[in-house]
């Protein structure tokens, strides 16, 4: 074992306030993901639109978190990073209040690209800002980051669930983004993190880079990792967006029932991220994450040849435990691939990410109003093939050793 490792796992995690407003404005970016991904087969019935259509609003989240990709820069320089995670959050917020709103699907698709555009604004700046703030134990922070905002999203799915077969309406329930966004601000909205000292502050981004060194193009290996990356990222949208149809098609049970599916996966999901941290200081990365996807295989033939809710439900778990780990060890082998270009890296990452998240919910959508939901969803082990064969073609990665 490194001494590096061994640091960080003798490391303690200083959860103060500002770390804590850093996981609460996540946990509240969670009740847009997950919300939204609840309601969205919920919302296609209210439009009556088939379901390549309805796949638009993928599309859609994928749009936004791209623009917000561009505009991180600009804005942080402008108006600085507190003030950008709070505009994401206000916008986000804004975007849910029309989407709960709104019915014509040229107006649900806006407010969805505006809800993601805020969203990512707060969710990549927020872990920015973590990174910095904690140094050594930042991966750790960030790790438990993402597993508060999980737990978040699962009672947010079950909420939309239970409130879709009421009286009430699955549409009051995604309103808690712009209800928990107030509080936040209210509550929290003089907390931030302590300026660093300037010695503190570390290098401006490729200026210390040669000239030479931007100009090299990225290698074979660089490549396939994205390409994997962009297939571990489909996959889990595929879940998110359209396990509750499937599930509703398998077991006959109603739209707003099987939304509960949802809350399996992201059980599975938030119970693989708690312990994910800890799984990735002892095992190689790249047998991890191949491990991570046969679980996910496992996990979606169950989850496919159910016709019974409880095994539905227990495949939908078993996925979700696989993609937990899934796009934190995909996105560092693109890092560690880059050959010292992280912040090059990190871009491509989030373009090939916005372009999975765009295109594989639609293909399946499409697929399923000519095939049917159930033939659709083949589409999953042939992304996890696609994914071990890249892992397979490139190996162990520069990071694992």
């Amino acid at each position: 074992m490194s001494a590096t490792t061994s640091d960080r796992m003798r490391a303690r995690l200083t959860r103060d306030r500002p770390t804590w407003l850093i996981y609460l404005q996540l946990a509240t970016f969670a009740t847009y993901l997950y919300g939204v991904s609840a309601a969205l087969p919920l919302l296609r019935l209210d439009q009556g639109v088939s379901q390549a259509v309805a796949g638009l609003h993928g599309t859609a989240m994928a749009v936004g978190g791209i623009v917000s990709g561009i505009a991180i820069p600009w804005l942080t320089a402008t108006i600085g990073r507190r003030r950008t995670t709070w505009l994401g959050l206000l916008m986000t917020a804004c975007g849910i209040a029309a989407l709960a709103l709104a019915t014509p699907v040229p107006l649900t698709l806006l407010a969805v690209t505006v809800a993601s555009s805020g969203g990512s604004l707060t969710l990549y700046v927020g872990m920015s800002v973590l990174s910095d703030h904690h140094g050594t134990t930042s991966a750790a922070v960030i790790n438990e980051a993402n597993a508060v905002g999980v737990t978040v999203g699962i009672g947010m799915s079950y909420l939309i669930s239970v409130l879709a077969g009421g009286s009430i309406g699955w549409r009051a329930g995604i309103l808690v983004t712009p209800v928990a966004t107030f509080l936040l601000l209210a509550l929290m909205g003089r907390v931030w993190v302590p300026s660093l000292p300037p010695a503190a502050v570390a290098p401006v981004p490729g200026v210390p880079e040669p000239a030479t060194m931007a100009k090299v193009p990225f290698g074979r290996r660089f490549h396939v990792a994205c390409g994997v990356l962009s297939c571990l990222v489909a996959t889990e949208f595929l879940f998110n967006l359209w396990a509750a149809k499937l599930v509703a098609d398998q077991t006959g049970m109603t739209a707003a029932a099987a939304a509960t599916g949802l809350t399996a996966f992201t059980a599975g999901i938030a119970a693989g991220r708690f312990a994910g941290g800890r799984l990735a200081l002892r095992a190689d990365p790249t047998l991890l994450l191949a491990c991570a996807l046969v679980v996910t295989l496992a996990g979606w033939t169950a989850f496919w040849l159910s016709t019974q809710p409880v095994f539905s439900y227990a495949g939908l778990v078993l996925s979700g435990l696989g993609v937990a780990m899934q796009f934190p060890l995909g996105f560092a082998r693109v890092i560690a691939a880059s050959g010292g270009r992280p912040d090059q890296a990190s871009a491509a990452a989030s373009i090939w990410a916005g372009v999975a998240v765009g295109v594989g919910p639609f293909a399946l959508g499409a697929l399923a109003d000519g095939f049917g939901t159930r033939t659709a969803f083949l589409m999953v082990p042939l992304l996890i093939a696609f994914a071990l064969t890249g892992i397979a073609l490139t190996g162990r990665s520069p990071a694992s050793g």
